[in-house]
């Protein structure tokens, strides 16, 4: 006995307290256990691991995906920063304080913008819709020429006005660019007064040529056309009056920074919010489903993990006789305890380890070949997918900790039995 007394001691000075629960535990897991039922538990919790760890990280990677989808349509409508006064409707822009605004670094376009509910009127059909009166420095700076689906983003064709619709706008009103009838734009006096008698007397209405359709995201489709400040502030008597400034900034231009510099030449009369903000409940909606879809796998894996407990709690009773052996060798509980929690650790990282490669494999073939197609018309013809390393980390992590608790319980509940 105290020959393998030293023996043990010599082993263990070799490998290290930290090495040999380590290499015994692996030859636990790979060696074939003598009843074969625990094989196969054990091979059904590390698939079943391994599977939802794939789950966790297809699913997280296509909601990023959307979520940089919708950012990029967002981007092509919205602008970096959105000015709007904080009481009212209307302000007038042209003060020292928006001069200091167009002189700040980064700013690209200062645009002035006139945006109002209108009743749109053409060859009998009627629609309600947004009109978003912009300038020149608008179109100068903006992507949305490039969503252009039909004629071209013109708003002037010489001396005469004209609109760019949404498709969704197009459509209903049976809009089309090779007509040669004007869209008629309905909206209230400024006064608010409303004639009974002769409710159209209560309007004002304006001729406008449609010159293009655009195609962005339905939302925007079906409620905006855009239309010349000028002829928006003639609909609505506007002086030089506006409802918004919207700020575009240079690329490398630090948004945050902008924004609160912005805010302290403005003050607390007009309000700043950027992309986010100016979306701010959409965004949460879709954070609030990418949280509650994580959880939910999460907690599919922590049912998983109770197949290791059972394997782990198998492999504690059949390897009685090898935990006496390595007692009467000089092996303390401690070092005991870790074998078998290392051996149920490894089950729940092997499945981890497999289940990240094969997940980010299926990622990475979704993006190249778009293995997957989106149903219906949409903007893209493959379910979008966008893999974030900070989220494979995260998936990585959480599941092992929960592996790490399935292995403990069933250790813990063995040297209570010891004890």
């Amino acid at each position: 006995m105290s020959a393998a007394r030293h023996i043990f001691g010599f082993v263990l000075r070799r490998r290290g307290r930290g090495g040999l629960p380590f290499f015994i535990a692996r030859r636990y897991l790979f060696a074939k256990k003598s009843h074969n039922v625990i094989n196969i538990i054990s091979l059904i919790s590390a698939a079943g691991i391994m599977i939802g760890t794939l789950a966790l990280v297809v699913v997280v990677s296509v909601y990023n995906g959307f979520d940089e989808l919708v950012q990029s349509m967002y981007h092509t409508f919205d602008a970096d920063l959105r000015i709007t006064p904080a009481t009212g409707k209307v302000f007038t822009p042209h003060s020292a304080i928006f001069d200091e605004v167009r002189r700040q670094p980064g700013v690209v376009s200062f645009t002035e913008v006139v945006e109002e509910n209108v009743l749109l009127e053409y060859r009998g059909y009627q629609d309600l819709a947004t009109i978003k009166g912009i300038d020149s420095a608008y179109l100068a700076a903006t992507p949305l020429p490039q969503t252009i689906v039909e004629g071209g983003f013109t708003l002037w064709h010489g001396e005469v006005e004209q609109a760019v619709l949404g498709r969704g706008i197009a459509y209903k009103l049976g809009v089309g660019l090779h007509f040669i009838d004007p869209l008629l734009v309905h909206a209230p006096k400024r006064d608010g007064r409303l004639s009974l008698l002769n409710p159209e007397a209560s309007l004002v209405s304006e001729y406008i040529y449609p010159s293009g359709i655009f195609a962005i995201e339905q939302s925007f489709d079906n409620t905006y056309f855009f239309a010349p400040i000028a002829f928006a502030r003639r609909l609505f008597d506007y002086a030089d009056e506006v409802t918004a400034i919207e700020i575009r900034l240079a690329p490398q231009a630090d948004v945050a920074k902008v924004q609160r510099q912005v805010k302290t030449i403005l003050g607390a009369a007009f309000v700043v919010k950027n992309r986010y903000e100016q979306h701010e409940t959409m965004y949460r909606m879709m954070k609030s489903e990418k949280a509650v879809i994580y959880a939910i796998l999460l907690f599919i894996l922590v049912v998983i993990s109770c197949n290791v407990l059972g394997s782990l709690a198998m492999l504690i009773i059949e390897k009685k006789d090898d935990v006496l052996t390595l007692r009467s060798m000089g092996a303390d509980e401690r070092l005991i305890n870790r074998i078998f929690l290392f051996e149920g650790w490894m089950i729940s990282l092997l499945g981890i380890l497999i289940g990240i490669v094969l997940g980010l494999g299926l990622c990475v073939a979704q993006q190249t070949f778009g293995l997957i197609p989106m149903p219906g018309n949409f903007l893209v013809n493959a379910y979008p997918v966008s893999i974030q390393w900070f989220d494979v980390a995260l998936i990585a992590v959480a599941v092992a900790v929960i592996g790490y608790i399935a292995a403990w319980l069933p250790v813990q509940y063995a040297k209570r039995g010891a004890e």
